[in-house]
């Protein structure tokens, strides 16, 4: 999927929301939790119930992985799923890989070949070497991670380089510049995860990196702000993608579990049409 087919769904929903497919064994409704595929089946009906308000899921793959070979496969379903039934919208496999060489390859090539996600989340800590085998891939993103919300994340992201630079932006910088130089426009298969509760930080990242889509994370039960996100964040092809999982997900743990999660994924959508114009 490319930037522009991209927007275009953006504009024909009138949202950008992405829906985090976090699901824990222990969170799902008590029901399910006896089929011989829970999280899967859980999945299948909160994808049905929300795909009319979302551009995007987001999958991580941790919930998937704490299981085992059987997680790895309910996690191949969901993905399925999505790419038969929902065509249109974004396959994000939330992973946060970080290996450099062959490693690296073997990564992107179990995400982009074997599972056909259209996007994985990495961690940029190896510099390049990191990044590159993942954009080989014509049509599919990387989503590298740049001032993340958790609180810690102050640890490391904004500490001052030698020449006061953040490494935040060092990252969005030199990581842009690889792209550009190697791949063409980095707005192409370039992405960057900015958590919600940095919205104000949006708008320096913005200045940095004015055309490349933001992966935001933190709305809803992190307590990020959607208005903020789009004040600082949004540029003339909307250019952000907020992700909300828990607040949509568990929003009921009873059997209409499926229902709770599309109104809570049509109430964000609401706003963000109204925000978009």
């Amino acid at each position: 999927m490319n930037y522009e087919t991209l927007y275009s769904e953006i504009r024909r929903k009138g949202s950008f929301l992405c829906v985090g497919l976090d699901t824990d064994i222990h969170k799902i409704p008590e029901h399910l939790r006896c089929e011989e595929y829970p999280l899967w089946s859980f999945n299948r009906r909160i994808i049905d119930a929300t795909a009319p308000f979302c551009v995007a899921y987001k999958p991580n793959t941790a919930f998937y992985e704490a299981h085992g070979a059987k997680g790895w496969k309910e996690l191949e379903m969901t993905v399925d799923y999505i790419k038969k039934e929902y065509p249109e919208i974004l396959v994000i496999c939330d992973a946060k890989r970080g290996d450099i060489g062959n490693t690296a390859g073997l990564y992107a090539r179990a995400f982009y070949e074997s599972m056909n996600a259209d996007a994985v989340t990495l961690a940029p800590y190896m510099g390049s070497d990191s990044i590159a085998p993942f954009l080989d891939y014509d049509g599919k993103w990387s989503i590298v991670l740049a001032m993340t919300s958790n609180p810690s994340a102050e640890d490391f992201e904004t500490l001052g380089l030698s020449e006061g630079t953040p490494l935040y932006e060092r990252i969005i910088r030199q990581t842009m510049s690889f792209v550009e130089k190697n791949y063409g426009p980095s707005k192409e298969r370039l992405m960057f995860v900015v958590g919600a509760t940095r919205a104000q930080m949006l708008a320096k990242i913005r200045e940095i990196c004015p055309d490349n889509f933001l992966l935001v994370p933190g709305v809803g039960a992190q307590g990020g702000s959607l208005e903020e996100v789009a004040r600082y964040g949004l540029n003339s092809s909307c250019g952000l993608l907020v992700n909300s999982s828990r607040g949509i997900i568990y929003a009921s743990k009873g059997e209409d579990f499926a229902q709770a999660a599309a109104a809570e994924a049509e109430k964000l959508a609401t706003q963000m049409k109204t925000i978009l114009g």
